[in-house]
C-alpha cells in the first residue's frame, strides 16, 4: 500500500528521537511523511536537531500561534512533574500543564493521530487520576486511546527504560497487539530472565561498545587504584555495582573508596549499618533515611566507642550533625562514575542527570561511557549528529525516547488498522505526489 503524505508536528521534539521513530515506522508500511513543524523550549536541543535536519525547531509552544494542518502529532511533553525522580506534582507543577497545550493543538487542528510518550510514573501518578485525566480529556475531543508501558530492551536496545506510550487516534478505537509489560527487571537480574516480548536475543552492552575511545573518558588513575584494591586487582568483579551511599544490595559507597578520607573497619561497619537500619519504622515515619541520635545508633551498634566514631565521621564529611542527629552525607553524584554496567546484562535506564557517569571495564580499566555509546543505548544510528558538546549530548541523550519502540508501535499501528488507509485518505484535501523529506 501506498499512503498519502502524512503531515506531522513534532512538540517538545528535543533532539528528535520521536520523529527518527515515526519516520522509520511509517517506511515499514510504504508511507511517506513530512514534517511541517517541529518546537523545543531548550536551546542546545534545537541545534542539535537542525544539525540532524536542516530545520531549527519553533521555541516555546505556548507563543506558537498558527500551526499548519497535520494528520499526525508526536509530543513527548515534560516528564518530570510525574517522575519517581521528580516532585512528582503532576498538573500542579507548571511544567505539568504543558499537556494542555497538546490538546490545544489537538482542539484547532484535529490530527488524526497522536502518539505521546512519558515516564511510567505517569501511570500511578496521583492514584491513577493524572493519567485518567489526560485520557478523559481526548476522549472528550472523539479520540480512541490505548497506552502501552513498555521497556527499551524488548525492542532491541540493551536498556531497562520503562515508559508509557499514549496513542490517540480519531474516530476509531485502535487495535496494537503489543501488550504493556506488568513487571519491572531490574538490569542486574536481566541476564536470568527472557526479557524480549517478541522472542528475540536479549540485547547486551557488548554490542554498542567502541574497540577504542578517548583517554579522557577513563576515571581517574586514584579512583581506579581504590576499585582495584577493593576488586581484589579485578575490576570485572565490581559489573553491575553502583556508586550510592543510601543502598545496600550491589552498592559501593564512598567509605569503601576512601573518598573522603580512609576508614578503619570499625567505622565501616558503623556507616553499613547505619545504611541497613536508617529506614527502621520504629525511627520515625519519614520514608527517607533518617538522621539519627546516638541512642537510636546504639541500638543496632552497641559499642562504648559509638559517639566517638560518629564525631569522627563527621570530621572525615561522611555523616552530617543535623542537630545532634546525624545522618550520610554522600550521595552517588560525588563519585566519577553512578554505576559500573555489566556487558553481557542490559545498562540501567539512561536519564539526564547520570547519563554521562555509566561505567564499563575494558583491560581491567574503568571509564564512562561515551555519548556515542549512549546514543546507541537509546537506539540512534550512528549516522545520528550529537551534540558537540559532550555534557550537553548526554542531557539531551537521557532526555530522549528510545527510537526503535516508537518504530515499532507506529508500524504496528498501521499493519493493524486499516481503516487508517481510508482515514488518511479521507482529508479534507486533494491528494498530491509524495515528495517524501524523510
Amino acid at each position: 500500500m501506498v499512503y498519502v503524505m502524512l503531515r506531522y508536528v513534532d512538540l517538545f521534539c528535543g533532539i528528535g528521537g520521536l520523529r527518527l521513530g515515526l519516520e522509520s515506522g511509517l517506511r515499514a508500511v510504504d508511507a511517506k511523511s513530512d514534517c511541517v513543524l517541529s518546537c523545543d523550549i531548550d536551546k542546545q536541543a534545537r541545534e542539535t536537531y537542525a544539525l540532524n535536519f536542516s530545520e531549527v525547531p519553533h521555541g516555546d509552544i505556548k507563543a506558537v500561534d498558527e500551526l499548519p494542518e497535520h494528520e499526525i502529532l508526536l509530543a513527548g511533553f515534560p516528564c518530570q512533574p510525574f517522575s519517581y525522580a521528580g516532585a512528582r506534582r503532576g498538573f500542579g507543577d507548571t511544567r505539568g500543564t504543558l499537556f494542555f497545550e497538546v490538546e490545544r493543538v489537538a482542539r484547532y487542528r484535529r490530527p488524526k493521530v497522536m502518539i505521546l510518550e512519558n515516564v511510567r510514573g505517569l501511570v500511578s501518578h496521583d492514584a491513577g487520576r493524572t493519567l485518567q485525566t489526560i485520557i478523559a480529556r481526548l476522549e472528550n475531543l472523539g479520540y480512541g486511546v490505548i497506552y502501552r508501558v513498555l521497556n527499551s530492551a524488548d525492542f532491541g536496545v540493551p536498556q531497562n527504560r520503562m515508559r508509557i506510550y499514549i496513542i490517540a487516534v480519531l474516530g476509531l478505537s485502535p487495535k496494537l497487539s503489543i501488550e504493556s509489560r506488568e513487571r519491572f527487571v531490574d538490569s542486574n537480574r536481566a541476564k536470568t530472565h527472557q526479557l524480549s516480548l517478541f522472542g528475540s536475543t536479549l540485547p547486551t552492552v557488548q554490542a554498542v561498545l567502541d574497540s577504542q575511545v578517548d583517554e579522557t573518558y577513563y576515571c581517574s588513575a586514584e579512583f581506579q587504584r581504590e576499585l582495584l584494591a577493593l576488586s581484589g586487582g579485578q575490576l570485572r568483579r565490581l559489573a553491575g555495582h553502583r556508586f550510592i551511599d543510601g543502598r545496600n544490595g550491589k552498592s559501593i559507597h564512598s567509605w569503601d573508596v576512601g573518598l573522603r578520607g580512609r576508614c578503619t573497619a570499625k567505622e565501616k561497619e558503623l556507616l553499613d549499618l547505619i545504611v541497613k537500619n536508617r529506614r527502621r519504622k520504629e525511627f520515625g515515619t519519614h520514608q527517607d533515611g533518617k538522621a539519627l541520635s546516638i541512642q537510636q545508633i546504639q541500638t543496632f551498634f552497641p559499642s562504648k566507642d559509638v559517639e566517638r566514631l560518629v564525631r569522627g565521621l563527621v570530621k572525615k564529611g561522611y555523616l552530617r550533625d543535623d542537630g545532634e542527629k546525624f545522618n550520610l552525607t554522600a550521595g552517588n553524584m560525588s563519585f566519577e562514575v553512578y554505576k559500573i554496567l555489566d556487558p553481557d546484562s542490559i545498562s540501567v535506564t539512561v536519564v539526564t542527570s547520570d547519563a554521562h557517569k555509566l561505567g564499563i571495564v575494558e583491560g581491567n580499566r574503568l571509564r564512562r561511557m561515551t555519548p556515542r555509546e549512549v546514543a546507541r543505548l537509546q537506539g540512534f544510528p550512528d549516522s545520528f549528529v550529537l551534540h558537540p558538546s559532550d555534557q550537553a549530548a548526554y542531557r539531551q541523550l537521557g532526555n530522549s525516547v528510545s527510537v526503535p519502540v516508537i518504530g515499532r508501535l507506529v508500524e504496528t499501528l498501521f499493519l493493524e488498522n486499516r481503516e487508517l488507509e481510508n482515514f488518511m485518505y479521507s482529508a479534507n484535501r486533494p491528494r498530491r505526489k509524495a515528495t517524501s523529506t524523510s
